[in-house]
């Protein structure tokens, strides 16, 4: 006997049947960029968020493998060296981007523009405003530019799935892009945000980091170690900026698969990701890459 509904909702019909799954609804994204660091009076950009790409109606091809990767967040930036990218996420054809790192001031290098990447990190500031990086079309958002107005020298936000990255300003580092949010896994999470950036200077405002991302840091001066908040683990979270010689690594990404419960199981998978069913949802999230068969 073939389908049937039952309260608007697809059973499969009698003896139990699983029939196959032909398509899925997926999460991919990224791992987020590395805040940057600082030096003298300037304030390092934060990291953008992870590029994300979710949809439904991924073809599955019966007994064919599918190769699953979780990107992992990018290396803090130092004193002379910005913020790390994220690595990209990938769900069989498709491929999320890793977040651009942010900005780091140095008098030596000056590599105070921020990284492109799914979303783009954040500018930071020496002898004049650093840019923030291009983000990833239908993945992410650029970041905001580094800024030394008035006595806060503040890194601009990394871009987010959501919005660009904040500029930094005279009063202020600039906040995070803001990220976007999903009940794939069965609960609404907000991914992809952007680190905020870290502010030097006697008044001002660090940046917020959102929807996973860190933090910037503000403090009276550059010659400490203070970092930035790390962006959070398996959202893509840009990492915060910071007001001294070390950033903040970027949030490490995640892949979520779902289709109908009433559907067969997967045949086989590696990497262990968490399985579960949520109302009539059948998961599979992924917070370490992996494969899986159906």
């Amino acid at each position: 006997m073939g389908l049937r509904y039952v309260g608007g909702i697809v059973s499969a019909g009698l003896n139990g049947i699983n029939y196959p799954v032909t398509a899925v609804e997926y999460l991919c994204v990224a791992g987020g960029g590395g805040g940057g660091a600082a030096v003298s009076a300037s304030g390092g950009a934060g990291g953008g968020a992870g590029g994300l790409l979710t949809a439904t109606g991924y073809s599955i091809t019966v007994g064919s493998s599918i190769t699953v990767t979780v990107g992992a967040g990018g290396t803090a930036g130092t004193g002379s060296t910005i913020g790390g990218n994220g690595t990209n996420s990938v769900f069989g054809s498709i491929t999320s981007t890793g977040g651009g790192g942010g900005g780091t001031s140095a008098s030596a290098l000056n590599p105070c523009n921020g990284a492109g990447g799914g979303s783009g990190g954040g500018g930071s500031s020496w002898t004049s405003a650093g840019a923030g990086g291009a983000g990833t079309s239908g993945q992410g958002n650029a970041g905001g530019s580094g800024s030394f107005a008035s006595i806060v020298y503040g890194g601009g936000g990394g871009g987010g799935a959501g919005s660009i990255g904040t500029n930094g300003s005279g009063t202020g580092a600039g906040n995070g892009g803001t990220g976007v949010t999903s009940s794939i896994s069965g609960t609404q999470i907000q991914y992809a945000g952007g680190g905020g950036g870290g502010g030097v200077g006697t008044a001002g405002t660090s940046g917020l980091g959102v929807a996973g991302g860190g933090n910037g840091f503000l403090g009276p001066n550059a010659t400490n170690a203070n970092g930035g908040f790390s962006g959070l683990a398996n959202t893509g979270g840009g990492g915060g900026g910071s007001n001294g010689t070390n950033g903040s690594t970027g949030g490490s990404g995640i892949v979520v698969i779902r289709y109908p419960s009433y559907l067969a199981q997967a045949t086989s998978t590696t990497g262990s990701p968490e399985t579960y069913v949520t109302g009539f949802w059948r998961v599979y999230r992924f917070v370490a890459s992996g494969t899986i068969t159906f």
